[in-house]
Formats: C-alpha cells, sequence, structure tokens
C-alpha cells in the first residue's frame, strides 16, 4: 500500500536537507517527515569530533563578529588552542583584504525563495559585493582534508547557493537581482588558505539549477512512503546516525577516515546560535 507523505506545514528546504534525499532518501524521510531523534553518534572518537565541531562553529562566530565590528583585541581573548589561531592567522591574511576592498559585505546572511509547495533556505557566511556589481560567495570550510574538486561542484550547496542569490539576492544589490553572470561560489578552507575553489557561475548554470532543483521537490512531493528507500551505497552509512536503526552497523565512523568534506556535513548538528556571542 502506497501511503501517501506529507512534509511537515513549517519545512522548509535546504542544501542540507536536499542533499540528504540526494544521498539516502531514507535518511531524509527519517529525519524530515518522521522528525525522528536516534540515540547514535556520527563519528568517533567522540571527543575529538566534538572538539572539532566546536571549533569549526567558534571560527565562523569570530569571523561574523569581526564583520560586526568587535575589536580585535576582544576576539583574540577568545581563540583558545593552535588549531583556532592558525586559521584565523590564515583567514585574516588571505580573505580579511578581500573583504576590505569590497563595496558591500554581508556576513551570516539568510536568504530564502519559493521552491514548489514549500520555500528554500540558506545562510550564507559570507557575501561580497563589488563596486562593479559581482558577487562573491564565500563558505568557510573546517575540514582537516581538501576535498576533491568534482566532489564539491555535485554538492547541494554548490548548486542551491548561486541559484538562490540570483533568486533572493536583489536586496544586497540595491535592488537590482544579480545575473548568473556576476556570481561566485567560493570555498575557503582553514587549513589549506591558499587552495580555494572556485565555481564562476553562468546561465546555463542557473537554468541547468532551476530544472534540477524544481524536479527535486516535486519528487519528494510525489513519492509514496515506499518510495524513500535505503541508498544502495553504504559508504553513505558510515555517518550517518540511523544506521543502526536500517542495520547498516552499529560502529560508527573514524574520524580520520573521513573523506572529502563529509566533516563539514557533520558540523551541520552544531547549533551556531548555541556558541558564545563575544561582546561589543
Amino acid at each position: 500500500m502506497n501511503i501517501k507523505v506529507k512534509l511537515p506545514p513549517d519545512f522548509q528546504f535546504s542544501q542540507g536537507s536536499l542533499q540528504d534525499f540526494v544521498d539516502c532518501r531514507q535518511r531524509f524521510f527519517l529525519r524530515y517527515i518522521r522528525r525522528l531523534a536516534w540515540p547514535a553518534i556520527e563519528t568517533e572518537p567522540v571527543l575529538e569530533n566534538e572538539h572539532w565541531m566546536q571549533q569549526g562553529a567558534l571560527f565562523h562566530r569570530l569571523v561574523q563578529q569581526a564583520q560586526l565590528g568587535v575589536p580585535a583585541a576582544r576576539l583574540l581573548t577568545y581563540i583558545l588552542g593552535e588549531e583556532l589561531e592558525r586559521w584565523w592567522d590564515n583567514f585574516k591574511t588571505c580573505c580579511a583584504p578581500l573583504i576590505n576592498q569590497a563595496e558591500g559585505h554581508f556576513v551570516e546572511l539568510s536568504l530564502n525563495t519559493a521552491l514548489g509547495l514549500n520555500r528554500i533556505t540558506a545562510k550564507f557566511d559570507l557575501v561580497l559585493r563589488s563596486a562593479s556589481g559581482q558577487a562573491t560567495i564565500f563558505d568557510w570550510k573546517t575540514s582537516a582534508k581538501h576535498p576533491q574538486r568534482q566532489w564539491l561542484e555535485h554538492r547541494l550547496q554548490t548548486i542551491v547557493y548561486p541559484w538562490l542569490l540570483v533568486q533572493a539576492g536583489s536586496s544586497l544589490n540595491q535592488g537590482t537581482p544579480f545575473l548568473p553572470e556576476q556570481i561566485e561560489m567560493v570555498y575557503w578552507f582553514t587549513d589549506y588558505p591558499q587552495e580555494p575553489e572556485r565555481f564562476p557561475y553562468d546561465q546555463a548554470h542557473y537554468a541547468a539549477d532551476t530544472r534540477y532543483l524544481v524536479e527535486l521537490a516535486e519528487t519528494i512531493h510525489t513519492l509514496p512512503e515506499s518510495g524513500f528507500t535505503l541508498t544502495s551505497d553504504k559508504r553513505k552509512c558510515r555517518y550517518c546516525i540511523y544506521r543502526s536503526l536500517c542495520d547498516r552497523g552499529m560502529q560508527a565512523g573514524d574520524i580520520n577516515d573521513i573523506e572529502n568534506g563529509e566533516q563539514d556535513d557533520l558540523s551541520l548538528s552544531v547549533d551556531f546560535d548555541q556558541v558564545e556571542e563575544i561582546p561589543l
């Protein structure tokens, strides 16, 4: 019997939820439709993983507060440990000059627009607008390994962020929508400061992304419950909290075996807003 599935009334798509659906439809069903909390850890060793996620969240907070005008001396009191100090030094050397040269900069910016019957939302680490109207999306990556460009190219984040900036970014450009050709997506890696991955955008990408995202949303809305199947790629189960529920193993994957940028995906479980705010 094919039971009709309904998304929660307050549900909004995101690059994370769409990535979950692409990676494993059952994971999407459990996380966003059933909203099932499952008592499993994502990676081993637990303390190392928690430390890394908290450091990554604190780095994002430091960048945000710096752009809001928190004095440098006060920021430095929150930089604890060699890892975070190294990331911050790399940021000041490689990224701060670009921010200072920009006509406009928007940090921890949330945008949303309609996608099918729901809306889709994203929070941007940083968007810079040049005097000529070019927009550069920066996303900070604190993963220990530099991911392969091909892996990044096919991630939903690389698709959703530029597309959403075209759709909903006119407020950043004096009321004029950005053209796809004016946008570039840049992944900047805290431990690989001289090796960013840049993805220029254009009309062809925008048209293809529009079709793809609309089709994804329509598929999710029309699937019966039996259509939310388990992934056939069991490698995707290694760091999934539902692996024991789905009989895909009890042991969490080792953080040292993470490939590409999956480590940053795990950081999504850290609530950024719970990281202490640095007072002005």
